[in-house]
């Protein structure tokens, strides 16, 4: 049997942290088996549902790596089949017509409520002859659920989950204006994509129940369904904006990458003994329902960032300059030039290091596009006003002569410098760095030099007042 998921979100708002980690799990178990993965737009509820919100799904799942088999399905546009599916469940006599009116319904469930009972629908239409229907109210479809026994899942994930069918009502597949519930739509598009496992958040499954019937009905295989603990945040509450239950979009405009986030939403809920750092290809390689937990896992933003660090380090460096450079030009306000350019690809190496997100990283490579003369930052104009700009006056002229602008070179010379005036290294390299980056944190300020050039680094010193003229 081949293997196919899918991920169905509706296109009411964006792509969720537990969006993309269910389509990651869908996604990683249909790959693990060579199967297909699928992306449905459960787009039924017309007055929520917009094109944004659809758009920001494919970007996210774009960025995020998730690739899906053919072209998306929508389920609006299939409403049609849905509704075929219910006549013919009429026809078998397995569904009915329902001709309470919303008053009725209301009055029973006032009192059940009275009475302490569960609020359901007692089946007032189950076996009514048709011919008593009141003129002019148009009736639902109610599928004639099994009034005995249990329903049971085995569930690939909580193990065997059971319901007493005299829990669960007769539930509505077409509404009084002709239109399927969500409930119907989903199970015929499961059925028609050829979908064996759903794959899914725990929240949904109470819906199984009631789905699972849905599919005895149409005697069709029922797929095997696999429920996922929600994602709750550090406190172990439900995830909400304050934990990080951001969009996915958020999370790249933030710096992140899409391999860290990939990795990071795999090991919430799931695990590979110790591992922590697991590639996409092992990743997939590994993946099994067998190593879902069935706890809630626990979001937790400073780990994310974290792991993300790890993958900044190991990204390739070219890559990254592509990815800095639309966000340097809009963070300098001008287009990057072709030396700025060949700045960031030479002190990559050194920048990546220290940076845990890709904005972490732009601020801190800024220095190399600016054009001049550059503005200090406070403590930068602190290192400058605090004798530095003397130092510079006087380095700078041991520095103009010098023709082998390599780093070696260039530390060497104010090494000697700073050992002629009976100073550290850093009384000379402070100041140097407060000029040369506007900052007073930096990469090796001898790398700087060495990538800035001769010129630019000599031009810079001039700028910040280490040039003599004050």
């Amino acid at each position: 049997m081949k293997v196919v998921t899918r991920f169905a979100p509706s296109p009411t708002g964006y792509l969720h942290i537990g969006g993309a980690r269910t389509a990651l799990f869908n996604w990683m178990f249909a790959r693990h088996h060579g199967g297909a993965f699928h992306l449905r737009i459960e787009d039924t509820d017309r007055a929520r549902s917009t094109k944004d919100a659809v758009d920001k799904i494919f970007e996210g799942l774009e960025w995020l790596g998730l690739d899906w088999e053919g072209e998306p399905v929508f389920q609006f546009e299939r409403a049609a089949r849905h509704a075929e599916v219910a006549h013919q469940l009429l026809a078998e006599g397995k569904a009915y017509h329902c001709y309470c009116s919303p008053e009725e319904l209301t009055a029973i469930r006032d009192e059940q409520r009275a009475k302490g009972l569960p609020m359901r629908y007692p089946g007032v239409w189950r076996d009514r002859d048709p011919a008593e229907a009141p003129v002019g109210v148009p009736p639902v479809v109610r599928l004639k659920s099994p009034l005995e026994g249990d329903t049971v899942i085995a569930d690939l994930v909580q193990g065997d989950v059971r319901v007493a069918n005299a829990q669960l009502d007769d539930m509505v597949l077409l509404r009084g204006d002709g239109t399927p519930t969500y409930m119907l739509s989903v199970v015929v598009d499961d059925h028609d994509m050829g979908i064996t496992h759903v794959i899914r958040g725990d929240d949904h499954l109470t819906n199984a129940f009631r789905q699972y019937q849905l599919y005895l009905a149409c005697g069709w295989d029922v797929p095997a369904f696999a429920h996922i603990p929600l994602i709750h945040g550090p406190d172990g509450a439900k995830l909400s904006k304050r934990h990080g239950a951001l969009g996915v979009d958020a999370y790249r405009d933030m710096g992140f990458l899409p391999e860290a986030m990939r990795n990071y939403l795999l090991r919430l809920g799931w695990s590979h003994g110790d591992d922590e750092i697991i590639s996409t290809e092992q990743a997939t390689e590994w993946f099994t329902l067998d190593s879902v937990g069935r706890s809630p896992s626990r979001f937790d933003f400073v780990k994310l960032t974290q792991l993300n660090g790890h993958y900044l380090r190991q990204a390739d460096d070219a890559r990254l300059v592509d990815l800095m450079v639309p966000l340097l030009a809009a963070k300098s306000g001008r287009k990057v030039s072709d030396e700025g350019a060949r700045r960031l690809r030479a002190g990559i190496a050194g920048l990546k290091e220290r940076a845990k997100t890709l904005v972490e990283l732009v601020d801190s490579a800024l220095f190399y596009v600016l054009e001049r003369p550059l503005t200090a930052d406070d403590k930068a104009a602190r290192l400058l006003d605090d004798g530095g700009r003397a130092e510079l006056v006087a380095f700078r002229s041991v520095l103009a002569p010098v023709t082998d602008w390599s780093k070696d070179v260039l530390e060497e010379a104010a090494r000697l410098f700073a050992e002629g005036r009976g100073q550290k290294l850093g009384k000379v390299a402070q100041p140097l760095r407060a000029a040369l980056t506007g900052s007073s944190v930096s990469p090796p300020i001898f790398d700087v030099m060495e990538i800035l050039g001769r010129d630019e680094t000599l031009g810079r010193i001039d700028d910040s007042g280490g040039g003599g003229r004050l």
